[in-house]
């Protein structure tokens, strides 16, 4: 009987690595396997390593959906993560196994270039021959699922008095943003963070700074089932982003306003307007991939999530000051695009001099930056 083998693949680390498509193909001559990113970013690290027909990157699905939806159709799931550090990478898998509220035979594969690289097994039901053979294929060793626990329930915690919830986050460190289901909501400023909510609602942090505009951004939230990460959404800094040639004539522009959204929807535009400057770091970088510029409303509050950025040259990035950005872009919505996010323009430039145009009658002080991962001014 050939085994059903379902791979979830969370996160540009393990793909970067080179170490999803060596397990990948490892798994492979063991049985039939089907894979699918778990997570939304890693999909860009999908496509530039050319492995979209061998990874499903179609649909937008937490880690935890996408257990439950191939434990349907598998005999066993392996779980690919590469986390920033041991416990940050035994805490994902924790949790992730605890909202997927199934009982999947799950096994994690964590770190596995790493020397504290380990092969986690969250279930007792897998078979003790399989987890030795894939140890031994691997070169890495087998922990239990109490053992993992046991680490990452060490440097997380949940305590819920039923009125304030206080969450402890694991594997921080000092100056890394704090992204709250993909919203940065603050920065680090301790080893230790502890994220405090009530009613809902983001009320304190000790160890961190609030960033108010995005707990604005975020609304209401289930902190104790929320996606919490600290640092940068991609690491590495030898990034070769690959260039998808767009043959799409569609001569129409995208308003995008401070959005967590699914970016890769509007490849097919001819141009991005996108206000706020880590909505324009990271659409300018992954839209680069589709040549699609952007034209970027900025004010230098830039959080830097990712190391290294891409942008098209025909790319236009305007920072404003302090505090600007929401208000312009309320006046490009509401006079250029009237009100609406999807609009037929004439050309790219005549957008570009008309929302030029709207700034200078405001009377605003602007520059065109060249460098938006570059100081502040």
């Amino acid at each position: 009987m050939t085994l059903n083998i379902g791979v979830i693949v969370h996160g540009p680390g393990i793909i970067d690595s080179g170490c999803a498509l060596k397990i990948i193909d490892m798994l492979s001559a063991m049985g039939n396997v089907s894979c699918r990113l778990g997570g939304t970013m890693g999909r860009t690290a999908v496509i530039d390593a050319s492995l979209e027909d061998v990874i499903d990157i179609s649909r937008k699905l937490l880690p935890s959906q996408s257990i439950r939806l191939m434990a349907e159709d598998n005999d066993i799931l392996f779980l690919l993560n590469y986390g920033k550090s041991q416990v940050t990478g035994h805490t994902f898998g924790y949790k992730v196994y605890t909202n997927s509220q199934c009982n999947a035979k799950l096994i994690q594969v964590e770190r596995p270039a790493e020397e504290d690289g380990v092969i986690i097994s969250w279930s007792d039901e897998i078979d003790e021959d399989f987890l030795q053979e894939i140890s031994h294929r691997l070169q890495l060793p087998v922990i239990s699922s109490d053992e993992a626990k046991g680490i990452a329930c060490d440097e997380s915690s949940i305590n819920d008095d039923n009125s304030i919830i206080r969450r402890k986050v694991a594997g921080v460190a000092p100056g890394e943003n704090i992204m709250l289901n993909g919203v940065i909501i603050g920065r680090v400023t301790d080893d230790d963070l502890i994220v405090i909510a009530k009613d809902n609602r983001i009320i304190g942090m000790e160890g961190g700074v609030i960033k108010e505009h995005g707990l604005e951004k975020l609304g209401e939230v289930d902190l104790k089932k929320a996606i919490i990460k600290t640092g940068l959404l991609r690491k590495s800094d030898n990034v070769k982003p690959r260039i998808i040639k767009n043959t799409v004539n569609r001569q129409t522009a995208v308003y995008l306003d401070h959005a967590a959204e699914d970016i890769y929807k509007y490849r097919d535009n001819a141009v991005i307007v996108s206000v706020g400057d880590d909505t324009t770091l990271l659409s300018s970088d992954i839209l680069y991939r589709f040549e699609v510029p952007v034209i970027g409303i900025t004010d230098g509050d830039l959080d830097k999530v990712v190391e290294k950025a891409f942008r098209m040259d025909d790319s236009l990035i305007i920072q404003l000051e302090s505090g600007w950005d929401d208000i312009v872009g309320k006046r490009i919505f509401n006079e250029i695009f009237d009100q609406k996010q999807i609009i037929d323009i004439d050309s790219i430039d005549s957008l570009k001099d008309e929302i030029i145009n709207l700034i200078n009658r405001m009377d605003i002080d602007y520059h065109i930056v060249d460098n938006q991962l570059a100081k502040k001014f």
